[in-house]
């Protein structure tokens, strides 16, 4: 078997140390090389040929997210951001998303066995993840155009939106080009507390929708996009015979909370046919079955295709039990939003 070979970027010898025992102990892949700063790194990256990088924020000569530009201009790599920034700063964590960083992990809080058995599981998790994942030049990338002025739109339709691994950048390619009369959209990121916020600002500062976290009770509105809050399900629920947002702590679906299966049931449920489904890259089959729910039940369903996607497996589940009408690139999902929104 071909172990995925990783390359650990840390200043801190304890992280490194830590990192380097959680994937030394993985069957299926192994550390290939330790690098104190990016500038050691480049002749490890040299030498060593990693599948896969775990990359700090803040290090001496260079920091991560110079280092990270670098790469995706001239060297594309999967890269996973590991630096105790991502978990105080989110803005740091989605400019390394958006520079080209497949996923990120904080660093550990450890307080006993079981919570670095936990940590080690998920460092496992996304390294495998980002080693399969589709990285590009950070300057080939395409760029969407905006679409048309929609004209007028059939307030009655509901879209809903699931994404994971890859999923933040998709996220922007779609939102960022709608129309501010777009029916309101709902969407399950798989993010964990604390940086969901900082996302849907960042979205809301680029886009002509208004976009925010989820509030419980918070009807929805024309020109409106609800991310799920990170560690909270978003559902779509009835209320007085209008639709609105409700939040739920219930335990995770599919490993995941907020869970995309969990936001599309209840959108099949209140909405139905009124529904527009659209799945972007993420890692898994979360949703996939909720999605041929909403099928069934009439809704129209959009998944993005596989050249698009840093990882393909959500779409894929999804097109894989036929609960997609359509498959398209994550530019043009916008374009045909704006189509099956308007009226007749």
């Amino acid at each position: 078997m071909n172990r995925i070979k990783v390359l650990v970027v840390d200043d801190s010898a304890v992280m490194r140390g830590i990192i380097s025992k959680v994937v030394n102990a993985q069957p299926d892949m192994t550390v290939v090389g330790l690098a104190n700063d990016p500038l050691v790194a480049l002749e490890r990256l040299r030498i060593a040929q990693p599948d896969v990088i775990t990359l700090d924020v803040e290090m001496p000569r260079m920091n991560g997210l110079e280092f990270l530009a670098c790469l995706m201009r001239d060297r594309p790599i999967p890269v996973v951001m590991v630096s105790s920034l991502t978990a105080r700063g989110a803005d740091v964590t989605l400019r390394a998303l958006e520079l080209g960083a497949v996923d990120f992990i904080a660093k550990p809080q450890l307080s006993d066995d079981a919570a670095l058995a936990s940590y080690a599981e998920e460092v496992a998790e996304k390294l495998r993840t980002a080693a399969a994942a589709r990285v590009a030049r950070s300057h080939a990338r395409p760029g969407a155009t905006r679409p048309a002025a929609a004209g007028p739109m059939n307030a009655d339709k509901v879209v809903v939106i699931g994404a994971s691994t890859g999923g933040v950048e998709a996220l922007r390619e779609v939102l960022a080009q709608l129309p501010p009369n777009m029916p309101p959209l709902l969407v399950a990121q798989h993010m964990p507390p604390g940086f969901t916020r900082s996302f849907a600002q960042r979205l809301d500062a680029l886009c002509e929708i208004s976009v925010g976290e989820g509030e419980d009770g918070e009807p929805l509105r024309i020109g409106h996009a609800y991310i799920a809050p990170g560690g909270r399900h978003m559902l779509v629920a009835a209320k007085a015979g209008r639709s609105v947002v409700h939040l739920s702590d219930a335990p995770p679906v599919n490993r995941h909370r907020p869970s995309v299966d969990t936001l599309f049931r209840s959108a099949a449920a209140v909405a139905g046919p009124r529904c527009i489904g659209v799945m972007l890259s993420g890692m898994g089959s979360d949703g996939a079955e909720a999605m041929l729910e909403l099928r069934r039940l009439g809704a129209y369903n959009i998944a993005q295709d596989e050249a698009s996607c840093v990882v393909f497996g959500m779409p894929k589940q999804a097109i894989s039990v036929r609960a997609v009408h359509e498959v398209l690139p994550a530019g043009e999902i916008c374009r045909r939003l704006v189509e099956l929104c308007r009226p007749g």
